[in-house]
């Protein structure tokens, strides 16, 4: 009766939490009813998203924009992704909020404020890529399972917050310290307190980066609740899942961390190659860290038609994980030739890169355009499909869009 008692309140918040207001006569509503507020939720108005953006999922929210809507150099919040394991949490309270530093290998476990973090430690700001591991599953084939992401779960916002790394210094780590955990307040799809729905981590030397972050700010202003309020990490280059949102304890682990999505086929691909459609053992499946070189072209969007004798301006992105990229590149022979073109310098390390190109056309007909990224080390993009792995991670394939010259 209690764990009952419990599950309805919980329900019942979240009602009130998203509503805005109490619902009045909540004890005599019917058991499994569902309110007309939540019916026919509206995402794009729940978490300031343009409508132009993907719903892939309700539960839990999955969002992605399209490759058009990530034309701005800093991405606003209306065209960032969104990607969850659980439930959003409820009831968020910055002025109560708390990290709790503990673990193995932490010499004093400390709890702090959020009000500690920003008046103790130094604050730093940085444009980070995010990207999420499975941005491109959409065309693995045979299918991979997860969300069906196109090109559009990548983002580079600005962040501002604390180095994760001086927080570790302060409480002290043990010689024996080798990855670090993180634990959130999302809520597990079940609902169930004891369960957490993701718990991912990173490596010492990963956490230890100057920009790897805990978060209080994007884009000069509180992060949005989707993304992360009050307190998130980020750690630009790997996949998005490192950078856990809602952050209210970090582990410092003596052992590689063992969280939900940190273990099976979650966020890992086969050490070496494999099959289209081949069985992988666990053992024999490799932690995602620093993501593949990849471009986007964001102008002008797929389809577009030009007058016969007119020069196309396309631009985009381009970004390596823990790279820089050295060389852009784009075909419209499907790849036969490639013209380099201009490709800035990131405005620091781990965001991205913008490119542009002024492109001629022999003559009337139909073409593409596809880009090629190549990274600081001589890897370039595949023009096609990469290695196939059990859950589609990692497809950084080049980008192509449809043009069509009257």
């Amino acid at each position: 009766m209690k764990r009952r008692n419990f599950v309805r309140k919980a329900i019942l918040g979240s009602m009130t939490a998203v509503i805005g207001s109490e619902i009045v006569f909540a004890a005599t509503m019917p058991k499994g009813y569902r309110p007309l507020a939540f019916q026919d939720p509206d995402p794009f108005k729940m978490f300031n998203k343009d409508k132009g953006m993907e719903v892939l999922n309700d539960k839990p929210w999955n969002i992605e924009a399209k490759a058009h809507l990530l034309d701005d150099k800093i991405t606003p919040n209306k065209y960032m992704f969104i990607r969850n394991n659980g439930l959003i949490p409820e009831n968020l309270n910055a002025n109560s909020w708390t990290l709790t530093i503990d673990g193995e290998s932490v010499n004093q476990e400390k709890i702090f404020t959020l009000a500690d973090l920003k008046s103790k430690f130094p604050q730093y700001t940085y444009q980070l890529t995010l990207e999420c591991g499975g941005n491109g599953r959409s065309e693995f084939d045979p299918p991979a399972k997860g969300n069906q992401w196109t090109v559009g779960a990548v983002s580079c916002a600005t962040w501002t917050g604390i180095r994760l790394r001086d927080v570790l210094e302060d409480v002290g780590m043990k010689d024996d310290a080798v990855y670090i955990g993180y634990h959130a307040a999302d809520v597990h799809l079940s609902r169930d307190p004891d369960k957490e729905p993701i718990s991912r981590g990173a490596p010492m030397p990963k956490a230890l980066q100057d920009e790897t972050l805990l978060a209080f700010q994007m884009n000069g202003e509180d992060i949005p609740i989707a993304h992360g309020y009050p307190l998130r990490l980020v750690a630009g280059g790997w996949p998005a899942s490192v950078s856990g949102k809602w952050v209210n304890r970090i582990s410092i682990r003596n052992v590689v961390h063992d969280g939900p999505k940190m273990t099976g086929d979650a966020y890992r691909v086969p050490c070496n190659p494999v099959a289209p459609g081949e069985k992988v053992k666990d053992e024999d499946m490799c932690i995602i860290e620093s993501m593949p070189v990849k471009s986007l072209i964001t102008y002008p969007k797929s389809g577009a038609t030009i007058k016969e004798g007119k020069q196309l301006n396309i631009r985009g992105h381009a970004w390596a994980g823990e790279l820089e990229v050295s060389k852009m590149e784009y075909s419209i022979d499907f790849g036969a030739t490639w013209k380099e073109c201009p490709v800035e310098k990131p405005a620091n390390r781990l965001a991205w890169q913008h490119f542009s190109a002024s492109i001629g056309f022999p003559k009337k007909g139909y073409y593409e355009i596809w880009a090629r990224a190549t990274d600081a080390q001589g890897t370039s993009q595949p023009m096609l499909l990469p290695g196939w792995n059990p859950k589609g991670y990692l497809n950084n394939a080049c980008h192509r869009i449809a043009v069509k010259v009257i």
